[in-house]
Formats: C-alpha cells, sequence, structure tokens
C-alpha cells in the first residue's frame, strides 16, 4: 500500500474503488442506519474510512487499526461531540480500503485529507510548492539555481525553503562565495565575454575559460560542502589557501578568498536564528487563541535557518492543540520530504505512529522531539512567538475585516454579513483576447483559489461588454449551479458586484432574471463622469443612486473590491494575449510537434515560408517523410485535400 501513495491521483482512485465496499446509498438509508448497513462488509483489517453525503460529497476521512472496530463507534453518537453528531447525521454511505498496516493507512488519510478537503477533517491550507536549491550533474561546468515542481534527473537538491526570498538569499551567497554559474546552458554556450554578473564577482565566467574545469569543480565541491553543514572545515580550508597566496605574493587571489570567507562567514553566527545544534530539522510550533491556530515551521538544514512560514489550518473550534499538529505534520508531508528531526512543542497523541509514517515517507527514520532545556528549546519557543504574533495579527485583520463586512451588509440592506461577495470585470482589445473575471472577497480577505477566469467563447461585437457580461453570467450560475434539489451550494454568493453603471446593472440583473436567479442581492460600482476614485456611484435594486463619503472605509473596501477585480481581469487579457503571440499557425498542425516545427522553421526561416513550399520541399526537410508532408500541404492548401479525396 505504500507503494500506492506515490502512484497518480487517478492511478490511486481505481485502487481504492476496486477495493471499495458498494456502501448504502441505494437502500435510501441515512446516519447511523447507513452506517450499520456498511459495516456489514466492512472488515477487520487496518484501512481507511470514507463518510459520503447524499451528494457523493466526502464529509469525512478518518484511519483505524481495525475499520469494523473503529466505524462501530459512529453507531452511538450520544457519546460523541455536536460536531461528529452533525457528521453521522449527514452520512448515507461509507468506502473503505484496506492497508497492510496503520502507519500506511496513516499516511493513506493524510493523502486523501488533502486531495479530497473533508468539511469535517482537519485541513492544511497549502497550495503553494516550495522553492529548492538545485545543482546540476550533467554539464562539466554545474549549474546553480532555484528550482520549483518536480525533480529534475541528474541534479541535487538542498531545501525546502519557505519562500522565493530565502531561496534567493542563499542563491546570492552562493554566487559571491564560490563563484558558481546561474546562467541556463544555452546562455552558457552562447557567450562570447563574460557578463556582469563576473563583474560584480558572482561568477567565475566558466562560459569563457576565466577558470579551467578542474578548478570550477573545485569550487563545486566547496559549495557541497557549505550547503550540507560542513562550514568549519571549508572555512579552515579557505584561511589555509588565503594564507598560502599572500605569503607567494599574489595580493589579488588572497584578497579574493577573503571576501568568500566573509561572504558565508555571517550565516554561521550562532543563536536562535542560526541554531549551532540543529543541522537537519524543521522546527513546528502551533499556538491557538479565540477558536483558532497557527503553526508556524522553521525549516533548518545544514544548520542555516532556510526562513519560516505560517499556516492556520481549518478545523473545529474545540479541536486540541495535538491533534491539530498531527493532523497537520502528515498533510503537509504529503508531497515532501520530511527531515530526520522535527521539534514540536506539543505532545502529539500517536507520535510513535506517526513517526513510524514518517520515517516511511522518508525512507529512513524520523525522530519526533519536544526538548525542554537548551538551544533546542530556545529555538522552539522563537517559533512559538513567532505563531502567537503571527495568529494575533490574523484576528486583528479578522476583527476589522468583520467590521467592514457588517458595514456592507448594513449599507445594502443585506440579512446577514455576507461570507462570499463575488466582483465581475471584463478585458478585451477591440473583442480579441476577451475574458471575464471573478474574484471572491469574505471574511478572510481576498479568497483567491476561488477566482475564476472565463475565456469568452461566443462571436461578439467589438467592446460589447453586456454580451461578454451575458456569457459569463450564464456560465456562473447556469443549469449546473444549483443542486440537484434545488438548494444553495456552498459557493452560492451572499452579493454581486459588478464593476460599471446603471446599464451594466440592467443587463446583468437581467440575465440573471431569465436564469432563474433571484435570491442574490447585487450592486454596480461605478465612477462619476470625471472618473475620480473616491466618488463612486452605487446603482442597486429598489433606490435611487447614491454615493458615500471620500473617507468611508465601507468605500475603501468597496474600491479594493473592484481594484481587485479591475486588477486580475488586466493580467489574465495580457497573459492570454502573449500565449497568443507565442503560438504559431504550425501549431495547429496535426502530427507536427516541437522537433519537427523546429526542423520546419530552420528550413524555411518562418511559417509564411512553409505556408508557401510545395509538397516535395516539405518532404525534403529532415523528420518529415512523404505522408507528414502531405499532412502539412494539406492545411495550408485544403482545395487540394479535397481534389485528393474525391
Amino acid at each position: 500500500m505504500s507503494d500506492l501513495l506515490h502512484q497518480p491521483a487517478d492511478v490511486q482512485d481505481r485502487a481504492f474503488q476496486e477495493a471499495t465496499p458498494a456502501g448504502a446509498s441505494a437502500n435510501g438509508l441515512r446516519g447511523v442506519d447507513a452506517i450499520k448497513e456498511a459495516l456489514k462488509t466492512i472488515p477487520l483489517s487496518p484501512g481507511v474510512y470514507r463518510m459520503l453525503g447524499a451528494k457523493g460529497e466526502v464529509l469525512y476521512v478518518g484511519k483505524a487499526r481495525s475499520l469494523k472496530k473503529r466505524v462501530t463507534s459512529y453507531t452511538r453518537p450520544q457519546q460523541l461531540p455536536e460536531r461528529l453528531r452533525l457528521m453521522i447525521a449527514s452520512t448515507v454511505t461509507m468506502e473503505v480500503v484496506t492497508t497492510h498496516t496503520e502507519a500506511d493507512a496513516l499516511l493513506l488519510e493524510a493523502n486523501y485529507i488533502k486531495r479530497m478537503k473533508p468539511r469535517f477533517n482537519i485541513l492544511l491550507r497549502d497550495d503553494k510548492s516550495y522553492p529548492w536549491l538545485m545543482l546540476t550533474e550533467n554539464h562539466p561546468f554545474a549549474q546553480i539555481t532555484k528550482q520549483r515542481g518536480k525533480p529534475v534527473k541528474g541534479a541535487t537538491y538542498w531545501g525546502p525553503f519557505a519562500s522565493a526570498w530565502s531561496v534567493n538569499q542563499t542563491l546570492n551567497l552562493i554566487q559571491r562565495s564560490f563563484l558558481l554559474r546561474s546562467c541556463s546552458d544555452s546562455v552558457f554556450n552562447s557567450r562570447t565575454r563574460p557578463c556582469l554578473l563576473y563583474q560584480i564577482r558572482r561568477c567565475s565566467a566558466p562560459c569563457v575559460d576565466r577558470i579551467s574545469q578542474e578548478d570550477y569543480a573545485g569550487l563545486v565541491e566547496q559549495a557541497r560542502q557549505f550547503l550540507s553543514g560542513k562550514n568549519t572545515e571549508l572555512q579552515r580550508e579557505l584561511v589555509v589557501q588565503m594564507e598560502q597566496a599572500a605569503e607567494s605574493l599574489q595580493f589579488e587571489r588572497a584578497a579574493a578568498i577573503r571576501d568568500r570567507i566573509r561572504g558565508f562567514a555571517s550565516m554561521q553566527n550562532s543563536g536562535i536564528v542560526n541554531p549551532t545544534t540543529i543541522e537537519d530539522a524543521d522546527v513546528v510550533a502551533v499556538w491557538q487563541e479565540a477558536g483558532q491556530t497557527c503553526i508556524q515551521v522553521f525549516f533548518i538544514r545544514g544548520g542555516r535557518n532556510n526562513g519560516n512560514r505560517a499556516f492556520f489550518p481549518a478545523q473545529a473550534e474545540d479541536e486540541a492543540a495535538g491533534d491539530v499538529l498531527s493532523a497537520f505534520l502528515l498533510q503537509f508531508y504529503d508531497d515532501k520530504p520530511p527531515p530526520p528531526l522535527v521539534l514540536v512543542n506539543a505532545d502529539l497523541p500517536e507520535q510513535t505512529l506517526i513517526e513510524e509514517a514518517l520515517s516511511i515517507r522518508r525512507e529512513r527514520k524520523v525522530e519526533i522531539a519536544r526538548p525542554q532545556r537548551g538551544e533546542k528549546k530556545d529555538v522552539l519557543d522563537h517559533a512559538a512567538l513567532n505563531a502567537r504574533e503571527a495568529l494575533e495579527r490574523r484576528l486583528a485583520e479578522s476583527a476589522g475585516q468583520r467590521r467592514l463586512l457588517e458595514g456592507v451588509a448594513t449599507l445594502f440592506d443585506l440579512p446577514d454579513t455576507p461570507r462570499r461577495i463575488e466582483t465581475y470585470d471584463n478585458s478585451h482589445i477591440m473583442g480579441q483576447n476577451a475574458y471575464g473575471v471573478m474574484v471572491v472577497g469574505g471574511p478572510e480577505g481576498f479568497n483567491k483559489r476561488a477566482y475564476r477566469k472565463y475565456l469568452i467563447r461566443s462571436d461578439m461585437a467589438p467592446g460589447d461588454d453586456f454580451a461578454m457580461m451575458r456569457e459569463v453570467m450564464e456560465r456562473r450560475f447556469g443549469k449546473n449551479a444549483r443542486t440537484e434539489d434545488g438548494d444553495r451550494p456552498e459557493d452560492w454568493p451572499d452579493l454581486l458586484l459588478i464593476d460599471g453603471g446603471l446599464g451594466q446593472f440592467n443587463a446583468v440583473r437581467e440575465i440573471l432574471t431569465g436564469l432563474g436567479v433571484t435570491d442574490v442581492p447585487m450592486v454596480a460600482i461605478a465612477k462619476g463622469p470625471d472618473r475620480d476614485a473616491g466618488r463612486e456611484w452605487f446603482h442597486m435594486e429598489g433606490r435611487e443612486p447614491f454615493q458615500l463619503p471620500p473617507r468611508d472605509p465601507v468605500l475603501y473596501y468597496l474600491q479594493r473590491l473592484r481594484d481587485e477585480a479591475h486588477r486580475f481581469a488586466i493580467t489574465t487579457h495580457r497573459a492570454g494575449r502573449s500565449k497568443g503571440l507565442r503560438q504559431s499557425e504550425l501549431d495547429t498542425i496535426p502530427g507536427i510537434g516541437a522537433a519537427r516545427k523546429r526542423a520546419l522553421l530552420n528550413h524555411f526561416g518562418s511559417a509564411r515560408g512553409v505556408k508557401q513550399a510545395g509538397l516535395q520541399e516539405l518532404a525534403d526537410v529532415a523528420g518529415i517523410n512523404s505522408e507528414t508532408a502531405r499532412t502539412i500541404y494539406g492545411h495550408f492548401h485544403p482545395e487540394w485535400t479535397r481534389g485528393a479525396e474525391a
């Protein structure tokens, strides 16, 4: 089962479905009755269970040493908290997958939770990839650079780093201290003279033979030692080299080595930020306040601090710190290898089992420790302080955001404080590369994961914003917007904010009425005749157009929503236009990939040259056989294709 965790999502899903009982939904059962029905086919072995709702949505994912015993506990809801009773009442069927061990089940549970985001589980909100330092191995002069995403074969990695800023700082340090190149192979191969990095002493210019391959390999090895934490030996070696250069009157070389020593010496100072007793570890501190949780993670690799990041998991208000931290660790390391040591500031309920699961993930032993004294305790306390301060800032921001949303509800006579405000805008140039966008605001600020972009598919007159808005509204609130029983889905907006005046307001209202959407309040925000920010006019149903005082906080908030929609529309349009400019007519020809496209362009010079070429000329290109030549020629001469078919 541990091998299954490394397979793609669709492979996992097929395996899960094959190992899953039919469930009880066909019998129309719900709650405890549905669970009892599912228990008839649930085994005693370790595994993972999923509780599903009426629409097939995953309500909860859990693991168990014995599936049957664990699921049986849900048949006595009177002994469970209110949250779990609500979960049980919503359950109509269950699905299970068995595993070899409980540790495998724990890893599988974390994988499921991270991908399916069940509403009753503790969820890690982390959709960002982490940057790494990458040293290439397949080139005589190795390249040092930063990289995200899938690992590249033939490269060594150090990290992860908490942010791009952190990895850039280390990359700059490596360039100053070891003079390794950071340019791509294509740039390296095309250089005829040193670049600016050589002039400012951040590269040794191997591209133009300013350093031998042997000497460059020595710099690469020193960089490896530094990144691996062997700083003392490296510094001692550099000091010896500096003294030898000075004794032989090579003062420029001695000065260069001195600068390299100074370049990374400042990074090795002991203390809380860069501890000397911790080599490779993650420092994970949890802090709870007002029903919310913040987890601060410090990445320490090679004795250096690679930065820190704060996380705010979604969880019930009464969840204990240890439970939240346990769920966090398993989801956090679901797609990245854990370090050999994880320092925590709370006791974990199943620490031994979590250590076993993380060891499987790393394929080496992982230790989880809660130090009580010494430098490790100081580092952990520092992380906890950062977690507390981050949570306090978030609570303060949430309080301010809540007051703004309450002001919006009062201003527009909404029945409740809005939790989801959708703002719409369009962007195009004379109808070309037309996009409509939706941005979402709520109690936690801008919800960028909920943003949507709509490529306008229908033909329209240039500049017909009303037609664009019609298509966007139909795709957002069309026939698939409601649930089967007509209920409002969870992502239903509490307020629509339209960038435009009375014309846009009336057009969108007519569109929504035609779609049967009459329960969503709508407001249009338009700048005045002089288009000065701060003098916006608001249009809504049943009220005359009105303005707000120039310094009204609610006005500032609504302006931010409008401006964010405008920014997102512009960047989406620009990205689409740039993509269109990069595309070639050759990209639309079946069977023409990157290699054949390159061969055609190298032979004819441009797509126009390919279009004007004859059939035999196309067939003479390396890599283009007679059948492909006919395909290319027929693409540009459809009348020839019809004649050939006849």
